[in-house]
């Protein structure tokens, strides 16, 4: 490999780490936030809130800004509004601590829709391998700063403040290996919002939201609400963490291997199915046994979300023809995605409030599985986007 391509590898894995500590960083910290800054359980909660929020409606920006600078430019940019915002929530009160969280959080949307089409652009022979490396860093930086804020914290002594201010040095460490491309790269050339309106008409677009948005939402509500069913369970807080920390780190692995075997296929059904089915096998262990071989049950559930992210992901970079294209499917099936992912939880919480216990919820989320695997049969055959649908 010449240095100018180890350069473009690193580069492009270091933007993808910097996609989920700016959100997972928050959350063990969130106590202190909440005393220090003065707000109540639910204020606290609307960090979140309004990161995701912004996750879904900011994307569509993505190809507006990639045709008038180019991809490389527009990613360069992302890095450096989070490196911003990061820095930002940590300088006032309440409205700076949000406004930093939306900053960060747009970039991160924009970067979201963007690095499939710079996959499809950098790396055009290596779609599924570089898909990989993309997926099991954006997982990596997630389980990473969710484990790694609190003891940094008690290292350095900088309270809530200085650590999450610290989250922008990788991103300006990644916008740094990532200037040499920015320099070099173009606008795409695209006039008009034709590649839009074409994913727009297409029925492939839409089988592949909805796999997106179906496979996160079942991601997001193990997130949010794995750790309680535990701890009802009888199981101590620190160990109910522990399983949580587990599914997280299995993926990982999963979303590295996976897209590289899938994309050597025409077809992603059979993968995607499987993938959709192991989801299942993992509901229905913290449903009907939780407290049985837990970490079986764990390991399941992170093969299959894992390979889930990663095979959707995987899609959206192979079914367009042009990276301008791959921008605009991103775009439309992240951004439709993660605002179908946001009222997961809600809605998980709320059965759980009306029903008494988690039976009903976990039954719900096990209609979705079903749903998210006949999504994944529809968006994994062969196709491309622009030509005619099956």
């Amino acid at each position: 490999m010449s240095p100018r391509s180890a350069l473009l590898v690193a580069g492009f894995a270091l933007a993808a780490l910097n996609l989920r500590p700016a959100i997972a960083g928050v959350s063990p910290l969130l106590d202190e936030i909440m005393g220090d800054v003065g707000l109540t359980p639910a204020g606290g909660g609307a960090i979140t809130t309004v990161m995701v929020v912004c996750l879904g409606v900011f994307g569509p920006l993505t190809p507006v800004l990639a045709r008038r600078v180019g991809l490389d430019r527009t990613l360069l940019a992302g890095l450096l509004v989070i490196a911003a915002g990061v820095a930002l929530r940590g300088t006032g009160g309440a409205f700076t601590l949000y406004l930093g969280s939306a900053l960060a959080a747009t970039a991160i949307a924009v970067m979201n829709v963007s690095m499939p089409g710079v996959v499809k652009q950098h790396f055009p022979a290596r779609v599924n391998v570089m898909t990989g490396v993309y997926v099991s860093c954006v997982v990596a930086g997630a389980a990473a700063s969710s484990a790694l804020v609190i003891p940094i914290e008690h290292a350095t002594g900088f309270g809530w403040r200085g650590v999450t201010a610290l989250l922008a040095v990788p991103a300006l460490l990644a916008a740094l290996l990532w200037l040499p491309q920015a320099l070099r790269g173009r606008a795409d050339g695209q006039s008009g919002p034709r590649p839009f309106r074409a994913v727009l008409r297409s029925r492939v677009t839409w089988y592949v939201t909805a796999l997106m948005g179906l496979q996160s939402l079942t991601f997001y509500v193990m997130l949010a609400w794995l750790p309680t069913i535990y701890l009802e369970a009888g199981y101590p807080a620190d160990q109910a963490g522990y399983l949580l920390s587990l599914t997280n780190l299995v993926q990982v692995g999963t979303s590295l291997a996976v897209p590289v075997l899938a994309g050597r296929r025409a077809s992603q059904v059979p993968y995607v199915v499987a993938a959709g089915v192991l989801t299942v096998l993992g509901y229905l262990g913290v449903l009907l046994a939780p407290t049985t071989l837990p970490w079986l049950w764990m390991i399941v559930l992170g093969v299959g979300q894992g390979a889930s992210f990663a095979l959707a992901l995987l899609i959206i970079a192979l079914r367009p023809a042009d990276p301008a294209a791959v921008t605009a499917l991103s775009a439309v099936a992240q951004s439709v995605g993660y605002v179908i992912a946001a009222l997961g939880p809600l809605l998980f919480g709320f059965l759980r409030q009306v029903s008494g216990d988690w039976t009903v919820p976990l039954v719900a989320g096990l209609g979705v599985c079903g749903l998210q695997i006949l999504a994944g049969w529809l968006a994994g055959r062969p196709a491309t986007l622009g030509k005619p649908d099956l």
